[in-house]
């Protein structure tokens, strides 16, 4: 069983005193990414689409440096500063994700860190070897 932190540099650095994932025995915890990109600093844009697919980007990233993918996901949670990006974030978690989809939430909250429009975190399962 694996335990601790996960870090790489694909993914943003965490903004405060967090860790981009964390291993609990089996369990694999992600901090919840944003449109950040990496490797500028800033938001990947202003609409939704482009920084959706940076948060998936950016997700995929912290669950490769894990060794895990999407298809290892078992639970998400997405969190909106605006319910009307709905579709659009569904539109593009979507094409992430095969069937069977893990369980998910979907919340809006009055803001979001650095103004970013949408965030994700997910919870993944280890297969056994």
């Amino acid at each position: 069983m694996q335990t601790g932190p996960v870090h790489t540099d694909h993914a943003p650095a965490a903004l405060g005193p967090y860790s981009q994932g964390y291993w609990a025995g089996e369990l694999f915890y992600s901090a919840g990414q944003v449109g950040l990109d990496p490797a500028t600093g800033s938001m990947a844009g202003d609409d939704i689409a482009s920084q959706a697919e940076r948060v998936m980007a950016n997700l995929r990233a912290v669950l490769d440096e894990a060794g895990l993918t999407f298809a290892d996901v078992v639970k998400t949670t997405i969190f909106l500063s605006d319910m009307g990006d709905f579709g659009a974030v569904n539109e593009i978690y979507a094409r992430h994700f095969d069937p069977p989809y893990p369980a998910r939430s979907t919340v809006a909250v009055g803001a979001l860190p650095l103004g970013a429009r949408v965030e994700i975190e997910v919870i993944a399962r280890a297969h056994p070897a």
